[in-house]
């Protein structure tokens, strides 16, 4: 830019005639000293010291006009970037008389948080960074049960056999009837399912070639105020891939969040890398911020992963507040970082999203239509070759595992292994998956269990040989490797978990209903995702993540 060149142009020739005029004076002097054939040991000493207090001063200056002319720039780029819209820790990362000594010093030493808590697991078959535009799903499937605080029977707008458009509405909570959920693409509605107590499991939608979609009109959210963006949100659909902290729900339309948060990477087996999923939708995703901006007064927060390079979709985000943090899983969950920058208080909320919501978000701006669309990745060590799909919200994975099985006994799984839900072959996404997962199914039994030396397989204990091998990717299956048992009292789950929580006392007032208890022991700050690893490794075998959100329902309805 125009002001960066002319302020850089005049710092650099103060400093040139500082230079010179420092440097006068030693020259002189050092001609002077040579030409006195008197001088001694005393002259030359004091030559030296003069010199050298000459050379300090000298470098004193020249930092002081460095720091003066930096920041003289920053104060002009400011200026313009205010007028631009540009955020002002964009220009501090961007205008520097070395921009990109600041940016380093910005990535490395900013002052990242260090989680040292957590385990990762590493897995054989995660996805590499290609899409496989072949898979087109020609069914999709919206599953009530996927949304937690849902009454398992929503009332319905359509009956079977209608055609809808995307973003037609097609069910509403009867709590809540403002929250309407809407068909994620184009065609008929071609079956209801229901499961025990007629309880409504899967709706299914038989997809048009050509996606059709309800126009909302495109809209510029830094134009419009909190209740418009709300109704437009509430009106298309798009409101339901909100979810508030604690609940781990969607939120009420009429409160307003402390502040809105998203983690933009994360450290689950074989997670998708949302650098690469989200970076060619840079406009989606910053409509998609400014949308959420208007929403809350603590501003939007994104948690980025400070050991690697992440994508300008994320860094180069405007009217945002980024946040660095390292470590092994769970350190990319939204409600450990979140933890760690503003925990979540009883009467508090913080909103969260995926990034790629945010993308889908943002597009019912820029493009004026509920466009689902994602990458979605594909991965497990059963998988012949892992890849990357484009689809819409709940589409059926059968097409996505056409001859790519390495065999036929596996488990298929919408998310990632440790949070994710069982499916069929045929079966669809969950509300806010992006992967699936598939593994060997450990229906099988192990003579002597951990005794005998046994196949490599992720393990926090020692017992296994592959513990001190946890950098490798291994191939797993679904076999728990021990029995339920009363809990162990072994100071495990706090080890893993990087939140100043004690998940055992935590769960042990859960199954008491000890409500005082669960909320001064920190239940508001958690949901499931947070105990998964906990779970993987506890030595009991105990469902904490169900205990954890019958606990969360359970303080919900009481609240």
């Amino acid at each position: 830019m125009a002001f960066r060149y002319t302020h850089s142009k005049h710092f650099l020739l103060s400093l040139s005639l500082t230079a010179t005029l420092l440097l006068s004076p030693v020259t002189g002097f050092a001609q002077d000293a040579g030409s006195d054939s008197g001088g001694g040991l005393i002259s030359t000493n004091a030559e030296y010291i003069l010199i050298g207090m000459l050379v300090l001063i000298f470098v004193i200056l020249i930092f002081g006009l460095a720091v003066f002319g930096d920041r003289l720039i920053r104060v002009s780029a400011k200026e313009v970037a205010l007028e631009r819209g540009l955020s002002p820790e964009y220009v501090d990362q961007k205008f520097s008389i070395a921009p990109q000594l600041v940016l380093k010093s910005k990535s490395d030493p900013r002052k990242p948080i260090n989680l040292k808590k957590g385990f990762n697991i590493y897995i054989k078959g995660q996805a590499p960074l290609e899409v496989d535009e072949r898979v087109k799903p020609g069914t999709y499937a919206l599953k009530p049960a996927d949304l937690a605080g849902m009454s398992p029977i929503p009332k319905l707008h359509i009956e079977q056999g209608a055609e809808v458009k995307a973003g037609d509405p097609v069910f509403f909570d009867k709590r809540r009837p403002n929250i309407s959920f809407t068909a994620p693409v184009s065609g008929e509605f071609v079956e209801l399912r229901r499961g025990d107590k007629r309880a409504i499991t899967e709706l299914v939608f038989l997809a048009d070639k050509e996606i059709k979609y309800k126009d909302f009109g495109k809209h510029d959210p830094k134009a419009m105020d909190a209740d418009a963006i709300k109704q437009l949100l509430l009106e298309s659909g798009a409101w339901t891939l909100i979810r508030q902290r604690p609940y781990d729900i969607i939120p009420d339309p009429d409160e307003q969040p402390k502040l809105v948060y998203i983690s933009c990477f994360s450290t689950a087996p074989m997670a998708p890398d949302y650098d690469f999923a989200c970076d060619t939708e840079r406009a989606a995703f910053q409509a998609g911020i400014n949308a959420l901006a208007k929403l809350t007064d603590g501003g939007v927060h994104l948690g980025m992963d400070s050991t690697r390079k992440h994508a300008r979709v994320f860094t180069d985000a405007l009217s945002v507040t980024h946040h660095w943090f390292s470590g092994p899983h769970p350190a990319g969950n939204a409600g450990v970082q979140i933890h760690h920058i503003s925990p979540v208080k009883k009467g508090e909320s913080v909103w969260v999203l995926k990034p790629q919501d945010v993308v889908i978000l943002g597009r019912l701006f820029t493009e004026g239509r509920y466009n689902t669309q994602r990458l979605v990745s594909v991965n497990g060590p059963d998988v012949k070759e892992p890849i990357y799909v484009r689809v819409h919200q709940g589409a059926c994975i059968e097409p996505m595992m056409v001859d790519n099985l390495e065999q036929d006994h596996v488990r298929f799984i919408s998310g990632d292994v440790l949070t994710g839900s069982k499916v069929e072959r045929n079966g669809f996404l969950g509300y806010y998956d992006d992967m699936v997962s598939v593994i060997e199914e450990g229906d099988f039994l192990e003579p002597f269990g951990w005794i005998l030396p046994s196949y490599p397989r992720p393990s926090v204990s020692p017992t296994f040989l592959s513990h001190f091998f946890s950098g490798e990717e291994l191939r797993v299956n679904t076999n728990t490797h021990g029995e339920k048992r009363p809990f162990v009292v072994t100071g495990l789950y706090e080890e893993l978990l990087p939140m100043d929580i004690y998940p055992m006392i935590l769960l042990k007032a859960i199954i008491t209903e000890d409500f005082e208890g669960m909320e001064g022991l920190g239940i508001y700050e958690v949901v499931e995702e947070d105990l998964a690893i906990c779970e993987f490794a506890c030595p009991s075998k105990t469902a904490m993540q169900s205990i954890l959100r019958k606990g969360l329902d359970m303080v919900r309805e009481e609240g």
